[in-house]
């Protein structure tokens, strides 16, 4: 066996389609095999691994062991001359694996391989080749000057910035990204230290194959597209405890004690200043607009006050009591920027529809409370009305400028009405523009390009493959989807690397694959269009979801003395809506069965009644049950829990 290529997987399915389509492809003529380790993910990915790869050797675990011992755990069992360790969030070109091997076979003093990676939108990524994170070097990275630097032999040490990115260098870090390692190398070495969790890992084995006195390549002869920060969202505070403290682990394990001290001394205050910049702009990114809306408002009311007083309700002096602007004003804001964050308002991409919506709502709202006060705390119905309408024209306003600053998240009608380009032959390219419908997209224009320059306008498309650049600045285009069916990764990762000046987005539709994948950014998460249009993972239903809870949790707590003579258990039910109000419970979960689909479900509150409960009959079979919970989690609707609540009004004290 020549090649055995580990795919360590958790809760990434799309992605790791994606991957297993490109790795079956390069393994052709090659004598390979390839493993996934299935973490314990609750997403269906080995499922659809057994039923769409059924030639690849498939490791369940029961529990997430961590990137290092799941990996151990194929390389224990592979054959090959070779081990690369590929993550699943990760493309390779057709000739990528053929390539590496026949480096390795031509470099006997090489220990590892690492190869160039472009992101989702064909742009270089600087960890492709890394140097070794000795104290300096952590610190020019942590306080910014390796990236003032870039270039410099320096400061710019972490990433090797100063070596030509388009050849071959001995680097002393590579990737685990993509990590081609020689088997009599591990035998020498031993495998991925299970003391790192996730990150560091390659770092360590990296140092430990250069001790072992073989070197680690960097070969730019073949790309892979990597979706960087996937399945790990870099820009958690999760991340970067979990980061810097292995680098921590790495510095303990092999740095003299002095250099290991001042090293953590180093990493404890990147750990903290990162994390402080974290909060802070996660902070600011939540509560901007909000502050912005706040502030805009209230300085609109007061103006609006002052001129109504002196001109329609005070003309010969006086004014409203400072209640009116101290609390009454406050109380309308606070309604206001509650019910449009509820509605979605301050979701992105932003809605103007949901902000009208919210503003609307918040304002009924206030009507309704303003007509059961006192007479002595109603200030002005007119003002209420007139604040409401400077505060919507505002809100709308700000939005709009915002999209014309083309301000990230703040574009209107980003995500539906965009003009598609697909690439691909004409049976597949029509399967992903139906897709696309289907995800709800809507596209203003969608446009088929043949991957053969042969084809012409007769057979529906509007040019080929090498009239891209034209067809795009003609036909206005703003996203590209390859179809992998038909077009070679190479070539898209060709297109992708020559058109990344270009203000368009890429994706992948796999073939026969319910997905089409891409990411705009290293920064950003994957975007993924795939057929669950309204899943209960969606912010919006989760918020909704939450708010029912609450809502019903209320009502509940004051129709309690009425509720004893119909909830079988009265005990139970008071200790359900606190448990509800806290969140430990939601009031509809899923049902619990002996052959309950775990990993096809998400992940939500433990619910007191569940879907099998808005049916008289509860003995349906098993099988049944379990598809009622995916129909509700993938098609998830309010009506649905108030059907269940009414309908198992009687159940509400179940334990």
């Amino acid at each position: 066996m020549k090649l055995s290529v580990v795919i360590v997987n958790y809760n990434v399915k799309y992605f790791l389609e994606q991957c297993l389509h490109s790795v079956q492809n390069a393994c052709r003529g090659l004598d390979a095999e390839v493993f996934v380790v299935d973490n314990d993910s609750v997403d269906g990915s080995v499922k659809m691994v057994k039923e769409k790869f059924p030639e690849v050797l498939l490791i369940e675990n029961k529990d997430n062991k961590g990137f290092s011992a799941a990996n151990n755990q194929a390389i224990r069992k592979s054959s090959g001359e070779y081990v690369l360790l590929l993550n699943p969030d990760t493309i390779v070109e057709d000739d990528t694996l053929r390539k590496v091997v026949d480096f390795m076979d031509e470099h006997q003093d090489a220990g590892g391989l690492g190869v160039k990676m472009l992101d989702g939108k064909g742009k270089f990524l600087p960890e492709s080749k890394r140097g070794l994170p000795l104290p300096s070097v952590a610190f020019f990275k942590v306080f910014g000057l390796s990236s003032l630097f870039p270039r410099s032999r320096l400061f710019s040490t972490y990433h090797l910035g100063y070596l030509d990115k388009d050849k071959t260098h001995i680097v002393d870090v590579l990737a685990g990204a993509f990590m081609l390692l020689r088997k009599t190398v591990l035998d020498k070495t031993g495998l991925l230290d299970e003391a790192f969790f996730m990150y560091g890992e390659d770092i360590d084995l990296s140092y430990r194959i250069t001790e072992a006195g073989y070197k680690n390549y960097y070969y730019p002869g073949t790309r892979i597209i990597h979706y960087k920060g996937e399945s790990t969202k870099k820009s958690s505070l999760n991340y970067v405890f979990v980061f810097y403290n292995a680098m921590i682990v790495f510095a303990k394990k092999h740095f003299s004690k002095e250099n290991a001290r001042a090293f953590s001394v180093m990493i404890n205050i990147a750990i903290y200043f990162r994390a402080f910049i974290s909060i802070l702009i996660r902070f600011f990114n939540r509560v901007f607009l909000p502050m912005i809306d706040a502030l805009l408002i209230f300085a609109g009311i007061f103006v609006i006050k002052g001129y109504w007083e002196k001109h329609f309700i005070f003309p010969d002096g006086g004014h409203y009591p400072d209640a009116f602007i101290y609390i009454a004003v406050p109380t309308y804001l606070t309604i206001w920027l509650l019910c449009i964050y509820l509605s979605g308002g301050y979701d992105k991409p932003v809605r103007l529809r949901r902000v009208i919506q919210g503003m609307a709502m918040g304002t009924l709202i206030i009507l309704v409370l303003y007509s059961l006060l006192n007479e002595h705390y109603r200030f002005s119905r007119a003002l209420i009305i007139l604040g409401a309408t400077w505060g919507t024209l505002i809100m709308l306003g700000v939005r709009y400028l915002l999209h014309v600053m083309n301000v990230s998240g703040f574009r209107l009608n980003s995500e539906k009405n965009k003009r598609f380009v697909i690439i691909g032959e004409k049976e597949e390219s029509e399967r992903v523009s139906d897709l696309l419908q289907k995800t709800g997209m809507n596209p203003s224009f969608t446009g088929l390009v043949s991957y053969h320059k042969h084809r012409n306008n007769a057979n529906g498309f509007i040019g080929h493959l090498g009239q891209i650049k034209e067809i795009i600045t003609i036909h206005k285009i703003n996203e590209v989807i390859f179809c992998a069916k038909d077009v070679p990764a190479q070539v898209i990762i060709d297109k992708m690397s020559e058109l990344k000046n270009e203000q368009v987005d890429y994706k992948i539709a796999p073939p026969e694959s319910l997905s089409i994948i891409g990411s705009n950014s290293i920064n950003t998460s994957g975007d993924l269009y795939v057929i669950d249009i309204n899943a209960i993972t969606k912010k919006t239903n989760r918020r909704n979801k939450r708010l029912l809870d609450v809502m019903v949790s209320f009502t509940l707590l004051c129709l309690y003395p009425a509720a004893l003579f119909i909830v079988k258990n009265p005990v139970g039910l008071i200790r359900n809506i606190f448990s509800v109000f806290f969140t430990w419970k939601s009031w509809v979960g899923f049902t619990q069965t002996t052959i309950h689909e775990a990993h096809r479900l998400p992940e939500i509150k433990p619910g007191v009644l569940n879907p099998l409960d808005a049916f008289k009959n509860k003995n349906l079979p098993e099988e049944t049950t379990t598809r009622l919970d995916l129909l509700y989690a993938r098609d998830y609707k309010l009506t649905n829990d108030l059907n269940i609540i009414i309908k198992g009004f009687r159940h509400l004290g179940r334990s």
